[in-house]
C-alpha cells in the first residue's frame, strides 16, 4: 500500500501508543511484531471509536485503503459483521456479532491470562483469528483450541491464519460448550461476554488454571474478570476493569418491544404514579450500571430520548411481568417515575444505587466473582462479602 506513511499510521505507531498505555508489556512486544493486525482485518470494515460502542460506516479497502489503513493502526475496535452475517451494507445493521477487538484490551486481556509457552489455551471465538496468532505465536501453535460458532467467520480467520504461518485447532461451534476433546488446559479466554460463566469451561480447565473473560449482568456494565480454577472445581478472582465485548451467542436475550409490556394500551397504562429524588443521571455510569444489574437480575434499561434534552428512561424485565418510566428534565430535582406489574424495577434500581453509593461508589476494581456447585456470585473486596440480590430470581 503506497498511500500510507507507517510513521503516522503503523505498526510502530499502534505499539508505542498501546505501551505508552500500559497495555502492551515488553513480554508480548514479539508477538506484536511477529503478527501484524492488518494481515487479520478483512477488506470491508466498520471501524470503530475508541472507549465506545458506535461504529463508523463501512469502509472498503480497495476504494479507501488510507481510511481503512489509520482505522486498523488505531486503538479501535473494527466491527467486521453484522447480524450474523445477514447484513452486508451499505451503512450499519442493526446488532455487530462480530470484530476485530481494541488492541489495549486485547494485550491487556493476554497480559492478565498469564500464558507462557507450553500452556494449552483455549480460546473462545475466534473472530478474525488475529488473537488466535498472537496466542500461537506466545505458546506455539499446535497449543491453541480457538472455537467460532460462525462458520463464514471461522473460514476467513482460518485462512488468515494459515497465510500468517500459523494453524492452531480452529473448531465451529458453540463456545459455551468449551471444546472438551482438546481438555483439560492451562488457560481459557473469551472474546465474547458473558453473564454466567459455562461450567463446561470451568471443568475443562486445569486446577490452578485460569479463565478471563468479560462479564456483566443483563442491566448493564461490564468487566474482565480472571478466575483462578482450584482443585474443587470451583472457580474465583477479581474484576480487571472495564470491557464492552458482544455477548457470546448461546447467552443472547431477546427483548420484547415495550408495546408487549403495555399490553396494547398507551403509556402510562396502568403505571402507578410517585416521584423521585434520585437522577436517572445518577444511575448511567458503567461501575454503576454494573452494580445496579448484579442487584437487579433479569432487567434492562433503555433511554428515549428528546430534543430538548430530557429523556423517559425505560425499565423492563426479562421475563415481560412488569416495566417503570423516570422522566428526567434538566435543572429539576425531582422526578416523575411509573411502575408496573410484580417488580417495582425503580425501586429497586434505587436501592442497588444508594448499596453502591453506601459502599463508597466501588469500581470494578473492588469487585470479584465466585463460581461453585451452588452457582455464581459476584462479591465486594472479598468472597464472603456477597453484593446482594434485590429482585428476580437471582443467580
Amino acid at each position: 500500500m503506497s498511500t500510507h506513511s507507517e510513521e503516522e499510521a503503523g505498526p510502530q505507531g499502534l505499539a508505542s501508543a498501546l505501551v505508552e498505555k500500559g497495555a502492551l508489556t515488553s513480554d508480548w512486544l514479539p508477538a506484536f511484531d511477529a503478527v501484524p493486525r492488518h494481515l487479520f482485518v478483512p477488506d470491508v470494515i466498520w471501524p470503530g471509536r475508541a472507549g465506545m460502542n458506535r461504529q463508523d460506516d463501512r469502509v472498503i479497502r480497495s476504494e479507501e485503503p488510507e481510511t481503512w489503513w489509520q482505522a486498523v493502526y488505531r486503538d479501535a475496535p473494527i466491527t467486521t459483521q453484522w447480524d450474523d452475517g445477514a447484513y452486508t451494507g451499505p451503512g450499519k445493521g442493526q446488532i455487530p456479532s462480530s470484530s476485530n477487538s481494541m488492541p489495549s484490551m486485547v494485550f491487556s486481556m493476554l497480559d492478565a491470562l498469564s500464558a507462557e509457552k507450553g500452556h494449552k489455551v483455549l480460546e473462545i471465538g475466534t473472530g478474525t483469528g488475529w488473537n488466535a496468532a498472537l496466542l500461537s505465536h506466545r505458546v506455539g501453535a499446535g497449543q491453541v483450541v480457538t472455537v467460532e460458532v460462525d462458520e463464514a467467520t471461522a473460514r476467513d480467520a482460518r485462512k488468515r491464519l494459515s497465510d500468517a504461518g500459523f494453524d492452531p485447532v480452529s473448531i465451529i461451534g458453540d463456545g459455551a460448550e468449551g471444546y472438551p476433546a482438546g481438555a483439560p488446559y492451562d488457560r481459557v479466554i473469551a472474546t465474547a461476554s458473558i453473564g454466567r460463566v459455562p461450567r463446561q469451561w470451568v471443568a475443562q480447565t486445569r486446577p490452578d488454571g485460569l479463565i478471563v473473560a468479560p462479564w456483566g449482568p443483563t442491566y448493564g456494565g461490564e468487566a474482565v474478570v480472571r478466575l483462578a480454577v482450584a482443585t474443587d472445581g470451583t472457580a474465583t478472582g477479581g474484576f480487571l476493569g472495564s470491557s464492552a465485548f458482544m455477548r457470546l451467542r448461546a447467552q443472547r436475550t431477546g427483548r420484547k418491544h415495550v408495546r408487549e409490556y403495555l399490553g396494547g394500551r398507551k403509556w402510562p397504562a396502568d403505571g402507578r404514579r410517585s416521584m423521585t429524588g434520585v437522577s436517572p443521571e445518577s444511575v448511567g455510569d458503567w461501575p454503576v450500571m454494573f452494580a445496579i444489574g448484579v442487584q437487579v437480575p433479569e432487567a434492562f434499561p433503555w433511554a428515549e430520548t428528546y430534543d430538548d434534552g430530557s429523556y423517559t428512561l425505560w425499565l423492563r424485565d426479562t421475563a415481560v411481568t412488569s416495566w417503570a418510566t423516570v422522566d428526567y428534565e434538566p435543572g429539576r430535582a425531582e422526578f416523575e417515575v411509573r411502575q408496573s406489574g410484580p417488580r417495582n424495577l425503580w425501586d429497586e434500581v434505587v436501592a442497588a444505587y444508594l448499596w453502591w453509593d453506601a459502599q463508597g461508589r466501588p469500581g470494578f476494581g473492588r469487585f470479584g466473582l465466585t463460581v461453585d456447585s451452588e452457582g455464581e456470585r459476584v462479591w465486594l473486596d472479598r468472597p464472603d462479602r456477597p453484593v446482594p440480590v434485590l429482585g428476580g430470581e437471582g443467580r
